[in-house]
């Protein structure tokens, strides 16, 4: 079972790790290729916060996004690993990053349902979604297991 058990986590920060290293390989001064798709999509986010919230939220600067992608990029590959130890805080780390990520990059919420753009990104949504509550289903087994508690063993009486 405890072979299964990591075998299992393995594969499923794998998913975390290979994509947290091809993001560091691909990052540059302008913050690599998730830039040209971060930054318009950060841009919509703050146009419709400012417009909801009625406060205005300055521009998005490339130094911004950089430090943006930096995190995703730590939080992607130190909770992979974390994760494939069994650790609850890398499932927290990918949690994080889960949460903050999947509403901005897919944001099927902003197209209508005719569009192809629609059907790709609630697709790649609910996917986010499932890992998020296999991340929370993997933090509440972890929990409910009892943890061993030692006991002092009691000396036994001394017979003379």
């Amino acid at each position: 079972m405890g072979f299964f058990s990591f075998l299992g986590r393995v594969l499923f920060a794998s998913l975390f790790i290979l994509s947290a290293w091809q993001m560091f390989n691909e990052f540059d001064a302008t913050g690599g290729p998730i830039a040209k798709e971060f930054v318009p999509k950060l841009t919509i986010v703050r146009k419709n916060l400012s417009s909801k919230l009625g406060v205005v939220i300055p521009d998005i600067n490339v130094t911004y996004v950089r430090q943006v992608i930096a995190t995703i990029i730590f939080l992607k590959g130190v909770g992979g690993i974390l994760f494939v130890f069994g650790s609850t805080l890398g499932a927290y780390l990918l949690l994080l990053h889960l949460a903050l990520t999947t509403p901005i990059l897919y944001d099927f919420y902003n197209y209508k349902p005719n569009k192809p753009q629609y059907s790709l990104l609630l697709n790649d949504f609910i996917q986010s979604t499932a890992l998020f509550g296999a991340l929370l289903f993997f933090i509440g087994m972890k929990n409910s297991i009892p943890r061993k508690q030692f006991r002092k063993k009691t000396p036994k009486a001394k017979t003379t």
